[in-house]
C-alpha cells in the first residue's frame, strides 16, 4: 500500500513488480532504478512510474541484455530511442554466433563418434585446433602469402572471395573434417624456403598482378557454368579470357598460337596446390547434387582445354 506521501517502499516496489526486494536493491544500487527520496529511518523510496521502468529493466535483462546495456536503454528516454534497436542487433549477432558454435561442436562431436576407433586421435587432434565456429583469418593468410606483391586490397578482397570457402552455417561432419584439414594444410611448419609461386609471379618488371587475377576470375566465373554441368574441357570464351588475362599481365602480349604454345607450357610447370582445392570443395559440399567449382577446379579445366587445343593445332 502506498504511504501519504505518494511514494512506495523497496518492498511494496518488489511485490508490485513481481521481484525480490534484493533484485529492486540490486538495480538500484547499479543505477537503474533511482529512488525518489529517503525515510527519516534511511529506507529507499520509489515513486509509481518507477514500476514501468522495473518492468522494462526485467524485459530487458529477460532477453540476456548484460546491465551496462540495460542502462543504456532505459535511460535513452525509457528504451524510445536507437539504444535498444543497437543492443538488440547486437545480441541477436552474439547469438548468432553462439548458435553456429554449438552447430560445429555438434557435427565436430558426431566426426569422433562415428569414425573408426583408430582414426579418433586425429581427427580430435585436428577438430581441436580450429575453433568453433571457425575462423578463416588462416586461409587469407596463406593467400595473401602466395599472391604477387604490389597487389591493391581490392584485388586481394576480390580474389579471397574466390579462394577462401566460407563455413556453412549447418555443418556435416564431414565438412568438419574438411575445415580442419584445410586449417592444418595452410598453418603446418614451412620448411624454412619460400612457398612456390607461379611462374607468372616471376616476371618482369611489366608484370600487372591486378590485371592478371581481375582476368582470371572473369574466366573462372565463365568456366564455372560448363564445369558444374561435368562438361568436357573446351574452347570457347572462358578459354580466351584465360589466355587475355596472361597475354595482358604480360606488357600485352599477343594471343597468338605461339604464345598459347609457350603458356601450356609454362602453366604445366607450374607448383600445384591440389589439395587446398579439393578440401574446399569439401567444405563447400555439393549444390544440387553436383560440386561447386572452385577456382583451382577451374583453372585445371581451362588448362585441359588449353592443352588440347595446342596438341590439336600441333597435330
Amino acid at each position: 500500500m502506498a504511504v501519504s506521501d505518494g511514494l512506495w517502499s523497496i518492498g511494496e516496489l518488489a511485490e508490485r513488480g513481481g521481484v525480490t526486494v534484493k533484485t529492486v536493491r540490486f538495480y538500484s544500487d547499479r543505477g537503474l532504478l533511482p529512488e525518489r527520496s529517503r525515510s527519516a529511518g534511511g529506507h529507499r523510496r520509489y515513486a509509481p512510474d518507477a514500476l514501468d521502468r522495473l518492468r522494462l529493466i526485467r524485459s530487458l535483462r529477460a532477453l540476456d541484455l548484460p546491465v551496462p546495456e540495460v542502462r543504456r536503454i532505459v535511460d535513452d528516454e525509457a528504451g524510445a530511442g536507437g539504444a535498444l534497436e543497437d543492443a538488440v542487433a547486437g545480441q541477436l549477432k552474439q547469438l548468432g554466433y553462439r548458435m553456429a558454435a554449438l552447430r560445429w561442436r555438434e557435427a565436430g562431436l558426431r566426426l569422433v563418434q562415428e569414425c573408426p576407433p583408430r582414426e579418433r586421435a586425429d581427427r580430435l587432434r585436428l577438430i581441436g585446433a580450429v575453433a568453433a565456429p571457425p575462423s578463416t583469418a588462416p586461409l587469407a593468410r596463406f593467400w595473401r602469402a602466395w599472391l604477387p606483391p604490389r597487389m591493391s586490397a581490392r584485388a586481394v578482397g576480390a580474389f579471397l572471395e574466390q579462394a577462401v570457402p566460407a563455413p556453412p552455417d549447418e555443418p556435416t561432419p564431414a565438412q568438419v573434417l574438411a575445415f580442419a584439414r584445410l586449417h592444418a594444410l595452410v598453418t603446418r611448419p614451412c620448411d624454412g624456403s619460400a612457398r612456390p609461386q607461379p611462374a607468372a609471379h616471376r616476371s618482369g618488371p611489366g608484370f600487372r598482378p591486378e590485371v592478371l587475377y581481375d582476368g582470371l576470375g572473369e574466366a573462372y566465373a565463365l568456366a564455372a557454368a560448363p564445369l558444374s554441368r561435368a562438361r568436357a574441357p573446351r574452347p570457347g570464351e572462358a578459354l580466351d579470357c584465360f589466355v587475355a588475362a596472361y597475354a595482358a599481365s604480360a606488357g600485352g602480349a599477343r594471343d597468338t598460337p605461339e604464345f598459347r604454345r609457350r603458356l601450356v607450357a609454362r602453366l604445366a610447370a607450374d607448383p600445384r596446390i591440389d589439395p587446398y582445392w579439393a578440401l574446399t570443395a569439401e567444405v563447400l559440399g555439393p549444390r544440387e547434387g553436383r560440386p561447386v567449382p572452385t577456382p583451382g577446379a577451374a583453372h585445371d579445366w581451362l588448362l585441359a582445354a588449353l592443352t588440347d587445343e595446342v596438341a590439336a593445332r600441333a597435330a
